[in-house]
């Protein structure tokens, strides 16, 4: 492995499935599986231990499940690692947990390989990412004024929104319809790494982590 390389904890408490994607992703040059765990609490023992870059986290696992090792992990100013929530269940009330406890990417167990090592690449970039049927549900959950089974997620503190610019108010409006960088680079006639340096800006006014929960503030604000 390079010096450079993704380093990649696994943790689910089911063995043949760890295999598999420990198979899948050190297939690709760059990435590296760096140790696995069966449990939530066995992960954030090793997140804090090997230091990685990205950490793939079941949700049902025994003991400590995976949503509330990712909020602990999140938390914890000793990992700086993104967290890939994988599960094989497509249920609403995960997505939006997950999300809560700050997950920075959420994806079906039934994605396919290269789905997976994508995900793992965008994460290690400090992006977020979320299958494109997820996508469509956030927004769909937070265009709608009652939110996801009357639970939205509100903002802390008082909507930042304000302190936005037109053109970064106009940036995070394509944000939330799931525009990429390049994408709104096409659509505002900006170069790209423009737009790269105004959803940084945004981010760091509004608040958030990465471009999922920037995307809840847009429809929890009315900007989208």
């Amino acid at each position: 492995m390079t010096e450079n390389a993704t380093r990649v904890l696994l943790v689910d408490d089911q063995e043949l499935v760890r295999a598999g994607f420990r198979i899948i992703l050190q297939s690709e040059p760059g990435i590296e599986v760096v140790g696995e765990a069966g449990n939530g609490a066995d992960g954030i023992r090793l997140a804090r231990e090997l230091q990685p870059d990205v950490i793939c986290m079941d949700v049902q696992m025994p003991g400590m499940d995976g949503l509330e090792a990712t909020g602990l992990l999140v938390a914890d100013a000793s990992v700086a690692a993104s967290v890939l929530i994988l599960t094989t269940f497509d249920r609403d009330d995960y997505l939006f947990e997950a999300l809560r406890a700050g997950a920075s990417g959420f994806l079906l167990k039934t994605a396919s390989p290269e789905q997976l090592i994508d995900a793992v690449q965008v994460l290690a970039r400090g992006d977020a990412l979320l299958s494109p049927n997820v996508t469509r549900r956030v927004i769909a959950s937070f265009a709608d004024d009652g939110g996801p089974r009357g639970e939205r997620m509100r903002a802390a503190a008082p909507s930042l929104a304000s302190d936005l610019t037109d053109r970064e108010a106009e940036v995070l409006a394509l944000v939330a319809r799931g525009l990429s960088n390049a994408e709104i680079a096409t659509e505002l006639f900006l170069g790209e790494a423009t737009v790269k340096t105004h959803v940084s800006k945004i981010l760091m006014k509004l608040g958030v982590r990465d471009r999922i929960h920037a995307v809840i503030h847009a429809y929890e604000t009315g900007i989208a």
